[in-house]
């Protein structure tokens, strides 16, 4: 058996689509229905979902009176807050096309983003970093909120496979990269509701991610407005050890973190009474068993993994109707159409490892690759489209997600995964958070590096015994560094490149 899953994609859009109007088509139905509460330890700003959508179709009315025209491009230079959504949906109900940009990037970078984007306008909040020799317009926050009030146009309707939004890549393997994405890929999102969230209409879903990350503008906002739940998110400044109480408080039933907001929670929270949540919900990076099961003691409930990318979204997972085997991310969603591929691009044996690769047809993978089409079609093997992710499909069906495969590392010809490593050593009861990545010693000299956090310093006699214990010997690290914190990216995951500099 192959390591192919081709599923019959779901039915599509409507021919006339918009991605904003669809988010927010349950709005008139249900206006007084809470749609966003801001969550604070002092208190909630709430929105109705009424409100909501006057406020979206004011800023898409409001944006247009600038004389920006369907198809011209707005850099967002927003913060955590609530305008980053309403101007994101604001711009796309009325054919803009948004540029949602981290408000950490320096001037150096956002003026490069910039510079490839070319926008028309720049809505910015104070303080945000902007780019230089930019002569278009700049729109400041306060003068957002005073379109909310204005009187609504239609949404511009078109065909669903237009540009609707950019964003970027993290840029965790080489260079930061626009990516364009279609309207209908927020319509494709509706295969996590039931194979990754087990979302429902009456759910209270929390996510711990700032809205101005894009896995909390899809998991936590757009996809629980798109069917009618209610979506909480922490006010800026919320630190993880304040969740639980939020999550208590205001009755969360689902909560969606990345693995590291699960970690620091179990620090200072050995128990969690949390009798309202089903289960959390965990992307971004690979979440380790050891953390998946201290979460399950801890709270009584499950999490569910998902794995995906910038260019495709989610589109493998655990669910509460199909949970993820031990070790492995789940399976591949109804309607996806997924391969694990060896290097000419032919499917590999079922228990062989090989790059994970979308079907071409997928309805939530991308466009393209802004003004760059060949580094486009050079991402595919004639109809897959390759994740970059190293992985292995089971004999039924679930896929054991391996690393990515700029990640991988050459150990005496062979080649390892920092994960397999990371999740051997973690064990250790002295050891916090480790990372593994491949370092260079001396010239052409090249070993693995595990390093790790936690209360002091271990011999690494000690170590290295351990894991002799647990590895192959070529899988076993070759030097270990105890760290204060492991060097991540804007978007929380690992930085290895940091990590291959640092010993």
């Amino acid at each position: 058996m192959v390591s192919l899953h081709h599923d019959t994609p779901p039915p599509p859009p409507p021919a006339e689509f918009n991605m904003a109007a669809y988010v927010l088509a349950r709005a008139e139905a249900q206006p007084d229905k809470l749609a966003l509460s801001i969550l604070s330890p002092t208190g909630a700003a709430r929105w109705r979902y009424g409100a909501l959508a006057q406020a979206v179709a004011g800023i898409a009315a409001g944006l247009r009176a600038t004389g920006l025209e369907p198809g011209d491009r707005l850099l967002m230079r927003l913060g955590n807050e609530v305008e980053f959504p309403l101007a994101f949906l604001g711009a796309i109900r009325a054919g803009i096309v948004p540029i949602p940009a981290s408000s950490a990037l320096t001037v150096p970078e956002i003026t490069r983003i910039a510079a490839e984007t070319k926008p028309a306008a720049i809505v910015a909040a104070a303080g945000a970093s902007l780019p230089e020799r930019c002569a278009c317009p700049i729109l400041s926050a306060e003068r957002l909120r005073e379109m909310e009030a204005l009187p609504p146009e239609p949404p511009q309707l078109g065909d669903p496979n237009r540009l609707a939004y950019i964003v970027y890549t993290s840029g965790t393997s080489g260079r930061p990269r626009g990516v364009m994405h279609a309207h209908r890929a927020v319509w494709a999102r509706r295969m996590m509701w039931d194979d990754w969230y087990g979302l429902r209409d009456n759910d209270r879903m929390l996510h711990a991610g700032a809205f101005n990350w894009t896995f909390t503008l899809g998991t936590g906002l757009l996809d629980p407005w798109a069917i009618g739940a209610t979506a909480l998110i922490p006010a800026a400044g919320t630190k993880p050890a304040q969740l639980p109480l939020l999550l208590k408080r205001h009755d969360a039933t689902l909560f969606a973190a990345a693995p590291g907001i699960y970690r620091q929670i179990l620090k200072q929270h050995p128990t969690l009474d949390l009798p309202r949540l089903r289960h959390g919900l965990s992307a971004g990076e690979k979440l380790p068993d050891t953390l998946r099961t201290g979460w399950e003691a801890a709270s009584g409930t499950p999490v569910h993994e998902a794995l995906g990318m910038s260019e495709c979204s989610t589109f493998l997972s655990g669910s509460p109707a199909r949970p993820a085997p031990p070790g492995s991310s789940g399976y591949p969603q109804d309607g996806r159409r997924l391969a694990v591929l060896d290097p000419a691009g032919s499917p590999v044996a079922r228990g062989v490892p090989g790059v994970l690769a979308i079907h071409r047809s997928d309805p939530g993978l991308m466009l393209g690759y802004l003004d760059a089409p060949e580094e486009t079609e050079a991402r595919f093997r004639g109809p897959w489209f390759l994740t970059g992710d190293v992985a292995r499909m089971e004999p039924d069906g679930a896929v054991r997600y391996l690393g990515r495969d700029d990640d991988m590392m050459n150990a005496g010809g062979f080649r390892v995964s920092p994960l397999e490593i990371e999740a051997a050593l973690a064990a250790h009861p002295g050891i916090t958070e480790i990372a593994c990545a491949e370092v260079e010693v001396k010239a052409d000299v090249r070993v693995i590096g595990a390093f790790y956090t936690g209360p002091e310093d271990l011999p690494e006699a000690l170590l290295a015994s351990f894991a002799a214990e647990r590895l192959a010997g070529y899988k076993c690290p070759r030097l270990y560094r105890h760290v204060e914190s492991l060097p991540r990216t804007g978007n929380n995951k690992i930085n290895r490149r940091a990590l291959s500099a640092r010993h």
